[in-house]
């Protein structure tokens, strides 16, 4: 993952805070490793996955909730508590994929076709 800032991603169609401390992989190393190997991630911590459009839980130790977002940062296709040694359908449109803690889709009540939005932590 990236180390030079945290993005904040937010809602904006519920104006709700979905993370505050979402980080970014957008190597060919950080998106290959992902969340793999790293601890369960509390509210606010993420993982924005770019270009992306689908993910394995392979070797997961924990469920993630999953977002798949177009260039226009619309929700293509959300996935709840996608449980380890599973893995999501390829989304063809879609450009970024958002790992968030499990329950944070529930919690906020996101669904596909909202609009979502981000900005670099200062």
């Amino acid at each position: 993952m990236r180390s030079d800032g945290a993005l904040r991603v937010r809602n904006r169609t519920r104006d709700l805070e979905l993370g505050d401390r979402v980080t970014v992989a957008d190597t060919f190393w950080t998106r290959l490793r992902g969340m793999l190997g790293r601890p369960e991630p509390v509210p606010g911590e993420g993982l924005l996955i770019k270009p992306c459009k689908a993910v394995h839980m392979y070797g997961m130790r924990y469920p993630l909730d999953i977002l798949f977002i177009d260039e226009g940062h619309r929700i293509e296709a959300a996935y709840p508590a996608l449980p380890p040694g599973s893995r999501s359908k390829v989304h063809k449109r879609a450009r970024f994929a958002l790992e968030l803690p499990a329950g944070t889709i529930e919690r906020t009540q996101t669904r596909e076709g909202d609009r979502l939005e981000w900005i670099t932590r200062i």
